[in-house]
């Protein structure tokens, strides 16, 4: 077998552009907080990154995103991570790059910058990756998130009958901004946005292409007032088609997570979807196989659509298995009735909150707002306002 070749500095780079200060809503390499990339032959990459206060507590969290970022590209055997301070001119033309990107959020999404954004992609449909969206977000909510869930599967639609949600997506008078639907799951929340709210037919076909299907998810992502989020779960289209690539463009701190079933012609597809993924610079968070295996009243597992397809994957991309969700007739049940199975009892409930907690406390743990950034930024907001009071 050849060697694996290793990534460039640059390429490197670029990806650490998907490593976004929650608080201020920009990249560490627009910050210039990113200092240099080193890579040795073995495999090992150095990342130096300077702080805007060496005690700033959002360290950790940059750490763990720069690590999962860089650490699953082939041949790359370990992230060490080397820190720094910004000087003060550093910082002043840091803040000021966060300030222009503040007043030009407008022209970008209305996604909240601290919100995690999590495309649940697949290679082919009939995985269940909706249902994996569903109940992923069902089991976020009921931990006590706001959750917002994006139906980017515009011809394929199926969200708002999963959660037993229907009606219109009507617009703010004041803000003009689009009201998501809304339903409330123990002291969570989930924001829902699909195309099935606007289709008086939900058996009508959609033949829309190219450019209009990219506009359509524009303004989900533009026009929609989300509100603040502590998750933003986007139910993509199966495949690598105009909408996924569009999102990865316009969602560049996004994070994928890869559903496949068992089957092996799932697996071989679905490392398309990881290789889009990463050639947008995007973080494969890992994989979930779905339908795993079924498992008897007696408690006996069978493995009907075969075996090991998901940690298959997990390891050709060189990322977790995050869960395997097994076969069970109350997840189609629950689909279709609008009561996600997440929220009852029985083995696919357990697998789908237990993938909740993966993501919550290992994978994609929600942003803490306690940083040091966003009071600097607000120093300087309130230096400014004091200055020109003054004069």
């Amino acid at each position: 077998m050849p060697p694996v070749e290793l990534p460039s500095p640059e390429s490197i780079t670029e990806l650490l552009r998907g490593v976004v200060d929650p608080e201020l809503g920009s990249d560490i390499v627009e910050l210039g907080m990113a200092k240099g990339v080193r890579i040795d032959p073995d495999g090992v990459v150095h990342v130096t990154v300077a702080l805007t206060t060496s005690g700033c507590p959002l360290r950790a969290q940059i750490q763990r995103d720069v690590r999962a970022r860089i650490g699953s590209l082939p041949g790359v055997t370990r992230v060490r991570m080397d820190w720094s301070e910004l000087t003060q001119e550093e910082k002043a033309t840091a803040m000021e790059r966060a300030r222009r990107n503040i007043a030009e959020r407008e022209d970008a999404t209305n996604v909240p910058a601290r919100a995690k954004v999590v495309m649940v992609a697949s290679g082919k449909g009939g995985v269940g990756k909706s249902s994996v969206t569903v109940n992923l977000a069902a089991a976020l909510a009921h931990r006590g998130h706001t959750v917002g869930v994006l139906d980017a599967d515009i011809w394929g639609f199926s969200v708002p009958r999963m959660l037993g949600l229907d009606g219109r997506l009507e617009a703010d008078g004041e803000r003009k901004r689009i009201r998501p639907q809304e339903r409330r799951i123990g002291d969570g929340m989930l924001q829902v946005v699909s195309m099935g709210f606007l289709v008086e037919d939900e058996e009508a076909a959609l033949m829309w292409r190219g450019l209009i299907l990219n506009r359509a998810v524009q303004h989900f992502l533009e026009d929609v007032d989300w509100g603040d989020l502590d998750y933003l779960l986007i139910d993509m289209p199966p495949g690598t088609g105009d909408v996924q690539m569009g999102l990865a463009r316009m969602l560049p701190r996004a994070e994928m997570v890869v559903v496949t079933t068992p089957a092996e012609a799932a697996q071989k597809v679905a490392v398309r979807v990881v290789d889009m993924g990463r050639k947008n610079f995007l973080r494969i968070v890992g994989v979930v196989e779905n339908m795993s295996v079924y498992v008897d009243e007696d408690g006996r597992e069978h493995p009907i659509f075969g075996s090991g397809g998901g940690q298959a994957l997990a390891d050709a991309v060189g990322v977790p298995l995050l869960g395997s969700i097994p076969i069970e007739p109350a997840v189609s049940e629950g689909g279709d009735a609008g009561n996600p199975v997440a929220l009852g009892d029985g083995p696919a409930a357990d697998a789908f909150r237990e993938l909740a907690r993966v993501l919550v406390e290992d994978a994609v743990p929600p942003t803490d707002l306690t940083g040091c950034s966003a009071r600097m930024l607000a120093a300087v907001d309130a230096a400014l306002a004091a200055a020109d009071a003054a004069g």
